[in-house]
């Protein structure tokens, strides 16, 4: 039996209501390791090119990672992919909690769902064994009566849900999937494609452990990371303040997206802050599996129906929701958080979408006539909120808004579309490019549509950096860089770091545990693999693993009709700053367009951002080379 994994992927067809596994050596899960790498692996072997993500066609993937499950902090998460309805190519998104530790101690490392089912349904795994299970009582409730009903109904209160609520079953394409309420693969409407598939939920019961090859290694660098997380200044903060805290620091430094990236300071950000949440609505801090960071707020006010069971607004909601739509009303950004985490809806692109429909009415192109009699205008907390639920439900203009922002705008026409902030589809995050290059190339390079987390970000990479001291050598980047430089060591930096990050998403490793963004050293996170697997491991290894995810979902994408010309800034990007510290800052496109270029050479991609046949050769990508 291997150790760290089981060896068994669980294979689901909700058209004939089979049920099967397959089985894999230890040399396939070293070349793919799971997560994001797994999913490119199936999406590339069995999607047919070109079918419609919201048809039965297209194949829905939950995978563990290599390292999901290790007793460790931050090795918890597990990711979900199909052909994203939102933009089209590679869809992919991580999530932390407990639903991949779970999974993995169920029996199976992945699920693989094909087909559709007749009427909702709801998967059942437990201990080795799956079953299909009726779920129309469920269709149309939200993602808190959906738990409390299947565990009831299933008698165990310890089942792990990853679900949809009633945006993911009307297909709204930023839907996303959540387990226990508060966790999320938040990005590429990847929970619209289990509604297309009537899959209300899939609930997960293991009872026994996943046998690590060396155990007391494995205790060893936990207890270490424990230690070490009240001692770092970025993991002490996580736990102090959680990501709420980039609200001020964004805003001081001129890149806290306002007025829909207009703006770069808010100047009622204290209002939103983290420093207000603690002092009003927190009521815990709360974490994922085996994880002592605790990043993540649950947030509690009566008065406004705030619910601590949803958690409470990360960073990207609090700008999304807050200084994106100039609204600085603390309790109803955590009300559009909830609500979001009730439907299942993409928080970034909800935000971004209402900031587009709020320029267009500040422009005359939408009207009170248009918005269902909303006044859709900058800082109406109460237009935001009432939006969130129209989209959510597909009700009036909230159904055109549930398609995104890029789609809305062609519809609505008229001059619309210049407001529109996306990448291949997929909306911005909420860190302005204008002062995060090595951030800004992930944006326009990435296959999911703009993305924040492809590398660290360029904060962790100057001279001022705590993280960046005795952390990046190993990788062969010695000296720091600029958050404003698109220079040849900036991108070798940008690419060194993409393989890393994406081996995390292969690996199930949180991004708030290792260098450089936070305190575990590279050694242990090479020893955890070791110490979990019993692989004989190397950084040149989960280096190459991670290099081929990219690739990997690269081929994807060109498969799907994208090209080079897609790998791009939304125009205002390229438009100075209209206030804050960063004043009149703007991405110049050709430094821009230089650094892809170079970013394309770096990669073994040719001049168009094509792989080429030596590099897939190189990678061990044989199958995909074009006979």
């Amino acid at each position: 039996m291997p150790y760290g994994y089981n060896g068994k992927i669980l294979r689901v067809n909700l058209s004939n209501k089979s049920i099967g596994t397959e089985e894999f050596d230890e040399a396939f899960y070293r070349t793919y390791m799971g997560g994001s790498g797994l999913i490119a692996y199936y999406l590339l072997k069995e999607l047919k090119p070109k079918v419609d993500p919201l048809s039965p066609d297209n194949i829905l993937v939950f995978a563990s990672g290599a390292l999901t499950g290790a007793r460790v902090g931050g090795m918890c998460r597990y990711a979900v992919g199909a052909k994203s309805p939102l933009t089209g190519g590679f869809g992919e998104s991580e999530a932390g909690g407990f639903w991949g530790p779970e999974l993995k101690m169920s029996g199976f490392d992945a699920i693989v769902i094909e087909g559709k089912a007749e009427k909702p349904v709801y998967l059942y795994v437990k201990d080795g064994s799956a079953e299909i299970r009726d779920a129309s009582h469920l269709w149309g409730k939200t993602t808190g009566e959906t738990q409390e009903a299947i565990r009831n109904e299933l008698g165990d209160s310890r089942i792990k849900l990853a679900q949809i609520g009633p945006a993911g079953e009307k297909m709204v394409r930023f839907a996303c999937v959540t387990n226990n309420l508060k966790h999320f693969n938040g990005r590429n409407g990847l929970g619209a494609v289990m509604g297309s598939k009537n899959l209300k939920a899939v609930a997960v019961r293991g009872t026994k452990d996943v046998p690590a090859a060396d155990p007391a290694l494995l205790s060893e660098i936990a207890r270490r990371f424990a230690k070490a997380v009240p001692e770092n200044p970025l993991t002490k903060g996580l736990y102090q303040w959680g990501t709420a805290a980039a609200v001020m620091g964004n805003s001081a430094i001129g890149i806290l997206p306002t007025k829909n990236f207009h703006y770069g300071e808010f100047d009622k950000a204290e209002n939103i802050s983290a420093a207000r949440m603690v002092d009003t609505i927190l009521t815990a801090r709360e974490g994922c599996y085996a994880c002592p960071v605790r990043c993540k707020r649950v947030v509690r006010s009566e008065e406004h129906g705030i619910d601590p069971a949803y958690g409470g607004p990360e960073y990207e909601t609090l700008a999304a929701l807050g200084s994106l739509c100039m609204i600085d009303d603390l309790n109803a950004v955590a009300l559009g958080n909830q609500i979001c985490n009730q439907y299942t809806m993409d928080t970034i692109s909800a935000g971004m979408v209402i900031a587009w429909a709020m320029e267009c009415f500040e422009a005359g192109i939408l009207t009170k006539s248009d918005t269902d009699g909303i006044e859709l205008t900058f800082g109406n907390a109460k237009a935001m909120l009432q939006m969130l639920e129209k989209m959510g439900k597909r009700e009036g203009f909230g159904d055109i808004l549930a398609e995104g922002s890029v789609r809305a705008a062609q519809k609505i026409g008229r001059g619309s579309e210049k407001f529109v902030l996306a990448v291949k589809g997929q909306e911005l995050p909420m860190h302005d490019a204008r002062g995060k290059y090595a951030v800004g190339l992930g944006y326009a390079t990435c296959e999911r549509g703009a993305d924040h987390m492809v590398v660290g970000h360029d904060t962790m990479l100057n001279t001022e950096s705590y993280s960046f001291v005795n952390t990046m050598p190993p990788m062969g980047v010695y000296s720091p860089t600029s958050a404003t430089e698109y220079s040849p060591l900036k991108v070798r930096t940008f690419t060194y770091l993409s393989y890393w990050w994406s081996f995390f998403n292969e690996a199930g490793i949180c991004q708030f545990v290792p260098v450089p963004r936070s305190a575990m050293s590279i050694s242990d996170v090479l020893g955890t693999l070791k110490a979990y697997t019993g692989w004989n491991t190397s950084l040149w290894e989960v280096m190459k693993a991670g290099e081929r995810g990219i690739t990997m979902a690269r081929v994807f994408n060109l498969r799907e009709g994208f090209s080079a010309s897609d790998d791009k800034f939304p125009e205002r990007l390229h438009q100075p700053l209209e206030n804050g510290a960063m004043k009149g800052a703007f991405v110049p496109k050709e430094d821009l367009n230089k650094a892809i270029k170079l970013y394309y050479g770096m990669m073994g991609w040719d001049e168009n951002g094509i792989p080429t046949e030596e590099k897939l050769l190189e990678l061990g990508l044989d199958w995909l080379v074009q006979k």
